[in-house]
């Protein structure tokens, strides 16, 4: 009798490789599935005001939509994303649409514009750097994705001077 995998083991195993692939080394102790995601997969309606949320493990650090941490990701170039296809699955990028722009709240000084990406959507930067969403974050105060693979780190409110 043969028996097939389960399809969570499987999608477990895909989400796994996608982090690791979009970070290099090994993969992350907790590796993201599409059923824990918090982190919107597809922009929603409604402005979306940047926050500063702090963390005794991450310090200060930008929030998006619904107080979940944003992060940057030290191989992407400029404003160029490097994180697409499995790696945006575990890192959704922060979008800008028509319906859902994107403002700067209190503390939150550095430079906001944007950046379209390879598929034609418009990605949000903070000082010239791409902001992505993890999709291991569950709640306002998750910064699961904190030093992931030495090359995801929360996005620092700073005034300016880029990552």
């Amino acid at each position: 009798m043969k028996t097939a995998a389960s399809p969570l083991v499987v999608l477990a195993a895909a989400v796994a490789f996608a982090v690791a692939a979009c970070g290099g080394g090994s993969s992350p102790t907790a590796a993201p599935t599409p059923a824990q995601s918090a982190a919107p997969s597809s922009p929603a309606t409604g402005a979306i005001t940047l926050t500063v949320g702090t963390a005794a493990s991450a310090g200060k650090y930008l929030e998006g939509r619904n107080g979940l941490a944003l992060y940057v990701f030290l191989k992407d170039t400029g404003t160029t994303s490097a994180c697409y296809d499995a790696c945006a699955a575990a890192w959704p990028p922060l979008l800008e649409t028509d319906a859902a722009k994107v403002t700067a709240g209190n503390g939150v000084s550095g430079t906001l514009g944007t950046t379209v990406r390879t598929d034609g959507t418009t990605q949000v930067t903070y000082n010239g750097a791409p902001l992505y969403y993890f999709a291991n974050d569950k709640a306002a105060g998750d910064t699961n994705g904190e030093g992931l693979q030495s090359v995801w780190y929360v996005a620092a409110p700073i005034a300016s001077g880029g990552y």
